[in-house]
């Protein structure tokens, strides 16, 4: 009793934690969630957090950050992160028509019912496909193969981010063996090169003349805050009555569909069921608070689902989210391991049940609701004013980037730092001119690690 106790404490802990710094992460149009939620989860997991803790901070994390990442996207016509990408259309439309607080309030209750169905939903289509684990390890090297491929295909990119596949793993195998030669071997900074090459790539174009002057501005950036439109009373207003029952509908069933289709980009998903959704209303004003309902949950329902049933199912990090932002729950050595030779695994996956999964799942989307659900629908106008003039982007950069260089420093010493400066020099440039986007990228270095080998014991 008393070490259930314990787990439970540090869950609800770590929940609060996650859902506090990532509800302020949030508000910092940009944030990417690779770059973000992925470090900073490595860094618990290195820490020696319990099981359950890690799971709850990652969790409440991702919830927290797609609802306040609807801040800057509707009161500033801003994206908060990559997965508010698609909602800037229906968001500046709004703001147009003068009612960014409606798009705003919209985007936040649909995220907090479809959270709370994913969680369930996703534990359910994990425990269906569990009994096709053990078959899915032993092929773990063709899996990640197929899994590499189809995902580059459906990227931005695809058939060019599937043709980079090859000279990417390529140079992953000819830095693996550099750094052997050394007896140096490096997990973390890989993933961290990854996670961080659109900033080393955007940082060394500020080194070419063209790109420099390309990126200067004659006068300083403006911002057009909208109003701030408080039209209900109390701290906690009731996201049903903030949605009309058509528009939670639409949510709730979007959110199931997205929970099943684990393998598929969120973006991909978030803008294909937007359309969907759109092109079954005909009034315009209906149309526009729907979709951007609907598209703000299905953030949510994607990226709870991408990240449990691979975790569930097999331990394997077989999606877009598992295998970028996720990432540090299937792979963090030396606390979590997936084994190259084999596809056995050591991570979240043997530590918990499908039942904690879920109790603790619920946990941090409970936790993470009451904290940034009440605080961006009461504050924020405020919120939004105040990291607008106060927060520098450079600090916020420079902060992550600090916290990279410990830990490549604290795994390779200077061949990490090298490790992680070319990773994700080439994989910066790749996404920036190609659309080869982090999580195939992710998919290339376990194919590297995984696939690789078995190849070659094939055709050896």
């Amino acid at each position: 009793m008393d070490a259930l106790f314990d787990q439970v404490l540090v869950a609800v802990l770590m929940g609060v934690i996650g859902a506090v710094v990532f509800s302020a992460i949030g508000l910092i149009s940009g944030s990417d969630e690779t770059t973000t939620l992925a470090p900073l989860t490595l860094l618990v997991v290195l820490l020696g957090v319990p099981a359950a803790g890690v799971f709850t901070f990652f969790l409440a994390g991702a919830v927290a950050k797609h609802m306040t990442h609807a801040v800057p996207t509707a009161l500033l016509g801003i994206p908060g992160d990559t997965m508010a990408t698609p909602l800037m259309r229906e968001a500046n439309f709004l703001r147009n028509l003068g009612v960014p607080h409606i798009a705003l309030r919209k985007m936040i209750s649909g995220a907090v019912i479809a959270a709370l169905v994913a969680v369930p939903l996703a534990v359910l289509f994990a425990v269906l496909l569990a009994p096709f684990g053990d078959a899915i390890k032993q092929a773990a090297p063709w899996v990640f193969l197929a899994a590499a491929t189809t995902i580059a295909y459906f990227s931005a990119g695809r058939w060019a981010s599937v043709l980079a596949l090859l000279p990417f793993v390529l140079v992953i195998l000819a830095l693996q063996t550099l750094t052997g030669q050394h007896g140096v071997k490096l997990s973390v900074s890989y993933f961290l090169g990854i996670a961080i090459g659109p900033l080393i790539a955007a940082l060394f174009a500020m080194l070419a003349p063209a790109e420099r002057a390309r990126m200067k501005r004659g006068e300083r950036r403006t911002f057009a805050l909208s109003p701030d439109v408080k039209g209900w009373g109390g701290w906690f207003p009731n996201p049903l009555k903030v949605l009309d029952r058509r528009q939670a509908g639409w949510t709730l069933a979007t959110a199931t569909v997205s929970s099943a289709t684990f393998v598929f980009s969120p973006v991909a998903m978030t803008v294909i069921l937007g359309e969907v959704v759109g092109s079954r209303i005909k009034h315009a004003y209906h149309r526009l608070t729907t979709v951007i309902s609907v598209r703000n949950g299905v953030t949510e329902s994607t990226y709870i689902a991408e990240a449990l049933i691979p975790l569930i199912a097999f331990g394997l990090p077989l999606s877009p989210v598992a295998a970028g932002p996720a990432a540090p729950l299937f792979n963090a050595p030396p606390r979590f391991t997936v084994d190259s030779a084999s596809g056995q695994v050591n991570n979240l996956h043997n530590l918990l049940s499908a039942g904690e999964f879920l109790a603790f799942g619920m946990l941090a989307v409970v936790i993470a609701i009451l904290i940034a659900y009440p605080f961006s629908m009461n504050f924020a106008h405020r919120a939004a004013s105040f990291v607008s003039r106060r927060i520098s982007h450079e600090a916020v950069i420079a902060t992550f980037v600090g916290l990279i260089l410990v830990i490549g420093l604290w795994e390779g010493g200077l061949l990490g730092l090298l490790v992680i400066l070319t990773v994700g020099l080439l994989g910066g440039f790749l996404y920036r001119f190609i659309g080869f986007n982090i999580g195939v990228q992710f998919m290339g270095y376990y194919t590297a690690v995984l696939s690789v080998p078995a190849i070659v014991a094939l055709f050896g």
